[in-house]
């Protein structure tokens, strides 16, 4: 059985509003997967340094190569915690969902989180990224996965029409993802 790791975005009720995600990831993936869905301490007042702990802790419980789904705040603090190992173990496919970028801005700044201008050097070579967001997301504008793709040129970005900043409740185009690379000889 994989085991996929699915990381809740941030703000009061995220965990809550993030259920139906790992709901559907659970459903569209069937029996042969199981997804693990921690909740994330403090989600209304988030902190870099606990959420990336409660990560380090969960991928390490994991089997070898886990696979990352992580929406939101918690696709950014993921990223930004693998981007800072020294050595990190190798994972299987990665998927930021509606992640925000943050950067030098009003409103998007979370100096914390911020990625440097080399993260996509910093990257594992083999590591299978991709970044999904709706292309009707009014709470996370489209632009950031785009400022994504552009730092993280390996990433692949799949924009979604008509979806929303939840992706509608729906990661069907993940698990099938997930599903046409679980057989491949490597999570490429």
């Amino acid at each position: 059985m994989r085991e996929v790791l699915f990381i809740q975005g941030g703000g009061a009720g995220a965990y809550d509003a993030d259920a139906k995600l790992a709901e559907s990831l659970r459903k569209s993936l069937g029996p042969d997967y199981l997804v693990r869905y921690p909740e994330m301490p403090d989600e209304n007042e988030p902190e870099y340094e606990a959420w990336s702990e409660r990560i380090a802790r969960e991928v390490e419980d994991m089997p070898e190569q886990p696979i990352v789904v992580a929406h939101s705040l918690g696709g950014s603090v993921f990223i930004k915690w693998l981007v800072g190992r020294k050595k990190p173990r190798a994972l299987g496919p990665v998927f930021l969902v509606a992640a925000p970028f943050w950067y030098d801005d009003s409103f998007w700044s979370w100096k914390e989180v911020e990625l440097p201008k080399d993260a996509g050097d910093r990257l594992p070579p083999d590591l299978a990224l991709f970044i999904y967001h709706g292309a009707d997301d009014d709470f996370v504008p489209p632009a950031h996965a785009e400022r994504y793709a552009r730092l993280l040129p390996r990433a692949t970005l799949r924009l979604l029409p008509g979806r929303d900043h939840q992706l509608n409740d729906d990661l069907s185009e993940i698990a099938n993802e997930i599903r046409s690379r679980h057989t491949a000889p490597r999570w490429r």
